[in-house]
C-alpha cells in the first residue's frame, strides 16, 4: 500500500516535476505544474485560472460553481499547509492554487467579454503583488495554508470591488 505521507524538503529545494508528483497536496498546491514556471509562477497560476474557468461554467451554473470554489478554497488550505511544511516555506512562490481559485470567483463575476476578464486580471494581479492594506497585514498575521489562501481571497475582493466601481461609476 502506497502512503501519501508528505516529506520535509531542505530549505534549498527547488521544486520540480518529480517533486509534485511525490505528493497529491503537491500537484495541487503547485496547481497541477502552472507553478513550475521559472518565470512569474504567480501570473502562470492566474493564466490556469482561464481554461478551468470555461470548462466549469459551460457545465456548472452558478450556484454549483460557487460552491465548486468554496471546495477549491477548503482544498487549497490542506494542500498548500502540507506543501508549505514540506518545502519549509509557508508561501512558497511556486504555490499557485491561491491563485487559480481566487481568480476563478473573480472570473465567475466579471462580466464575460475579454476585455473586462483582462482587466480582471491585471487588476488582480497588481494586489496580489503589492498587497496593500489590509492584504498585507493579514498576510502577516496568518501562516500556513489558510495564510496562504486568504491572501489572495483579499485580492480577488479588492479586483472585484474596483470592477464593480469602474462599471457603476465609469461605464
Amino acid at each position: 500500500m502506497t502512503t501519501f505521507a508528505p516529506e520535509r524538503a531542505s530549505p534549498h529545494v527547488h521544486p520540480d516535476s518529480a517533486f509534485i508528483r511525490r505528493h497529491p497536496a503537491y500537484f495541487i498546491a503547485f496547481g497541477g505544474g502552472a507553478g513550475l514556471s521559472p518565470v512569474a509562477p504567480g501570473t502562470a497560476g492566474t493564466l490556469a485560472a482561464f481554461p478551468l474557468f470555461w470548462l466549469f461554467n459551460y457545465f456548472l451554473d452558478f450556484v454549483e460553481f460557487l460552491l465548486l470554489i468554496d471546495v477549491l478554497f477548503i482544498v487549497g488550505i490542506w494542500a498548500c499547509g502540507v506543501t508549505g511544511k514540506a518545502l519549509t516555506d509557508h508561501d512558497h512562490g511556486g504555490m499557485v492554487w491561491d491563485e487559480i481559485t481566487a481568480f476563478l470567483l473573480v472570473l465567475l463575476f466579471t462580466p464575460d467579454t475579454l476585455v473586462w476578464q483582462a482587466f480582471a486580471f491585471l487588476l488582480f494581479r497588481l494586489f496580489d503583488i503589492v498587497k496593500p492594506p489590509p492584504i498585507r497585514y493579514y498576510e502577516s498575521k496568518w501562516h500556513g495554508g489558510f495564510g496562504v489562501m486568504l491572501d489572495d481571497l483579499l485580492a480577488a475582493f479588492f479586483t472585484l470591488l474596483c470592477l464593480a466601481l469602474w462599471k457603476a461609476f465609469v461605464i
